[in-house]
């Protein structure tokens, strides 16, 4: 849907922004929910179907007062208009929303966990070099698709990267606090997790009071950093630390994690995306164009790891997209895949949607 107030990124004015496109909407009497699957502060998680296809249906909470209900309203609007204008092979699906009954976020259903604990279950050991490196590939598409629609994620971490069902790719997930670059003036700097977050979005005022701060794009290259060392050590950065003193370290000492021992080109990437300044760190299409050149030195496609890694795959498409952080498909206490569980349960278990509110 284009308009004459549309920005250059494809999103609205302040004025439109909050208008969601009939397209994105569907039809809640095909929406059926099952168990609960995850919960936020303002939404619960639940596996689904909608129509004959298995989802993950996040319901968002009204919110009690008046402006809370406001809020939230223009809170859920807006993740909508980002998920459905950006569709990407690493995002995930965007599948279409309700307004009512209740406010409903539907995306694709992932059955692979999250990437924080895929990592916990491969600890002591590492992940291979190849695979540690594909899966940064994925994460920094995903990232180049979303800058390039002037869209900063701002809460790049494991937890918010989940994986197929072969545990083979990596999709971003988690649009909550998602921003247009053009709107950063706006935004508060206690945003994202203090152990992944750029050391610009700190300073001895802003860690007391969330007092609010200009930053752009390149917060989202040092979080990328980060995730990245974990990738290749699967160690915890900053371990021995909490998430203040990681911060604080990061911010005021320009303390980072050790890019010893690494190949040259791998701790390249990493001090070179977790620079002090920001205008020094790399894009995302850079990012993405040094870790090809990497795979293509150190794992030949012929024989080493599939051809796709080597191939740009991150072009702009139509309409259809990712989700949010919380539609994880496995909770973290059960070791199993729920699918099995999904398909078997009798028909009468899942309830129509209209019926729960």
């Amino acid at each position: 849907m284009e308009s004459g107030n549309a920005n250059r990124s494809g999103f609205f004015s302040a004025a439109d922004e909050f208008q969601l496109d009939p397209k994105c909407l569907i039809d809640p009497k095909h929406l059926f929910v099952g168990p609960r699957i995850g919960e936020g502060a303002h939404a619960k998680v639940y596996e689904g179907k909608y129509k004959n296809q298995n989802v993950a249906i996040k319901i968002v909470h009204k919110g009690e007062t008046p402006e809370e209900v406001a809020k939230r309203e223009v809170r859920f609007a807006r993740e909508v208009a980002m998920l459905s204008r950006v569709q990407h092979k690493n995002l995930v699906k965007f599948i279409g929303a309700c307004m009512e009954p209740v406010m409903v976020v539907v995306t694709e259903l992932l059955l692979g966990g999250s990437l924080r604990k895929y990592l916990l279950s491969m600890r002591p050991r590492s992940l291979d070099m190849r695979v540690a490196v594909g899966f940064a590939l994925d994460i920094a598409r995903a990232m180049e698709c979303l800058h390039s629609h002037g869209i900063i994620h701002r809460d790049l971490k494991p937890e918010n990267l989940l994986l197929t069902a072969d545990q083979k790719t990596v999709k971003l997930v988690d649009f909550g606090l998602a921003r247009e670059e053009t709107l950063t003036e706006m935004m508060t700097a206690e945003t994202g997790t203090y152990r992944w977050m750029a050391p610009e979005l700190y300073s001895t005022v802003t860690l007391r009071h969330g007092d609010k701060k200009h930053y752009n794009h390149k917060v989202d290259a040092y979080s990328f950093a980060i995730v990245l060392w974990e990738l290749l050590h699967n160690k915890m950065p900053f371990e021995g630390m909490s998430n203040l003193q990681a911060a604080y370290a990061a911010a005021f000492k320009n303390v980072r994690p050790s890019a010893e021992n690494l190949p040259e080109e791998l701790a390249l990437i990493l001090t070179s995306c977790w620079k002090e300044d920001p205008d020094s760190r790399p894009n995302f299409s850079q990012i993405v164009q040094m870790l090809l050149d990497y795979l293509t030195i150190h794992a030949p496609p012929e024989t080493t790891i599939p051809s796709r890694v080597f191939t740009s795959e991150n072009v702009i498409l139509p309409p259809e997209s990712p989700g949010t952080s919380s539609l994880m498909a496995i909770r973290d206490d059960l070791g199993e895949n729920p699918k099995g569980k999904l398909e078997n349960k009798s028909k009468g278990f899942f309830l129509c949607f209209n019926q729960c509110y």
